[in-house]
């Protein structure tokens, strides 16, 4: 599976995909006449190119296409889900440079600081549009601990939707999972294709249940299993299909 950039991108975001240089480097390389597209030096920090079609060359060694790279994460909590945090938190991309992991890859939408669980991390860009766009409806599956005894007509307004800030959420699949009568808390798997900012806790909220601890399980069909938090993998050949598969039939859908 090959992957290419069917549209012209930034030359500094080129770079960066490249685990050249971060993008802000990128574009010093750029001003300080290193960088070439096609033999010829561009200084031009808003330039565009493609690859493969252009050859790009960062002090006279070109850049190739890298090789697509799918990763399946368990994100412990309290990491960021970014490649780089301004406040020195730990990232996922810590994780997988501590790992030896050398490709820069992106996460596929996002966990909160405070949430534990799957996530999805690719250079794919073209699979990440598919499977993030909301249109898309990929279910994310959460093992939720709540304070209290939610009743079964709460937890009917989750499976029917439930009004938040932001607008009507889709209907939620609900199912109890147990109780913990010493914390005073009850365990639900509940199932959503959204990715609002903290939308789990939020729909919880509104039926008057504090989220004591989030965990995501499954990403469409990726399930957690015998990861631990910190642990990874690569993807299979025929996961990587089916995704592909998945986000290509949603799109038409």
């Amino acid at each position: 599976m090959t992957q290419k950039n069917s549209q012209p991108e930034r030359l500094q975001k080129i770079i960066s995909a490249a685990g050249i240089a971060s993008r802000r480097q990128a574009e010093e390389l750029i001003a300080e006449g290193r960088v070439k597209v096609n033999g010829a030096i561009v200084r031009e920090p808003g330039s565009k190119a493609c690859l493969p079609e252009d050859v790009i060359e960062v002090d006279d060694l070109p850049i190739s296409v890298p090789s697509p790279v799918y990763i399946l994460l368990y994100k412990p909590y309290g990491v960021i889900t970014s490649l780089k945090d301004p406040e020195g938190r730990k990232t996922v991309a810590d994780i997988l440079i501590q790992a030896g992991e050398k490709t820069r890859t992106y996460p596929v939408g996002r966990l909160d600081f405070d949430t534990e669980g799957l996530l999805l991390l690719t250079n794919d860009g073209n699979l990440t549009n598919l499977l993030a766009h909301p249109r898309h409806e990929v279910d994310k599956e959460y093992e939720v601990e709540v304070t209290g005894y939610p009743t079964t007509a709460t937890m009917e307004k989750l499976r029917q939707g439930i009004l938040l800030s932001d607008g009507m959420t889709a209907p939620a699949a609900v199912r109890f999972v147990g109780t913990d009568s010493v914390q005073d808390t009850t365990v639900w798997r509940l199932i959503i294709h959204e990715g609002r900012n903290r939308q789990v806790r939020r729909m919880f909220e509104a039926v008057g249940h504090t989220v004591r601890k989030l965990k995501r399980v499954r990403y469409a069909f990726l399930e957690v299993g015998e990861l631990t938090p910190g642990e990874w993998r690569r993807l299979n050949e025929s996961e990587v299909i089916k995704l592909i598969a998945l986000g290509s039939r949603n799109i038409k859908e």
